[in-house]
């Protein structure tokens, strides 16, 4: 199939809709998400030989995809300087409901207003479910650095919530 353009056509027009969401989910706009996702299917096709039929396929993609977007980020030194850090407030519990309070779309709106360190962290460690160890080792960061990003990630979420509620 690597050179199959048809097939290739029916891949992009059946997942690009979906590898476009995990894209915008790490790009700082639109146009970078589409530079990713371009980068992306490139990688797909490219490597399509080594998917071995073990779990899903779409789940082989949006892998793909994820280290696509990670690989644009180290290029740009996105978070160069992440570091443990103390956040302001981050002594503050983070409260777990917070987040029934708001649509998918308003929260996907706020995560997507992130710093780009804190949101590449929230995005990996929250939505795609790697540990701190995966993330330290994927961006060239500590462990500690890390939990810092997603901590200070989600108490700057929890105050964007709540001034919206007010």
């Amino acid at each position: 199939m690597r050179q199959d353009r048809s097939a290739q056509r029916k891949i992009y027009e059946k997942y690009s809709s979906r590898m476009f969401a995990v894209c915008l989910r790490y790009a700082k706009d639109r146009d970078a998400a589409m530079d990713m996702l371009q980068d992306g299917f490139i990688t797909v096709f490219s490597k399509i030989s080594s998917y071995r039929d073990e779990g899903s396929f779409e789940g082989w993609m949006r892998r793909i995809f994820v280290n696509t977007a990670l690989m644009s980020l180290r290029r740009n030194d996105i978070l160069k300087g992440a570091e443990e850090l103390s956040a302001p407030g981050s002594d503050l519990p983070f409260e777990d409901n917070i987040l029934e309070r708001l649509d998918g779309q308003k929260i996907m709106k706020l995560i997507g207003e992130m710093p780009v360190g804190f949101r590449t962290v929230f995005n990996l460690s929250v939505i795609d479910g790697f540990s701190h160890q995966e993330i330290a080792q994927k961006l060239g960061i500590t462990d500690g650095a890390s939990r810092s990003q997603l901590s200070r990630a989600r108490v700057w979420l929890q105050e964007r919530i709540k001034k919206m509620e007010k």
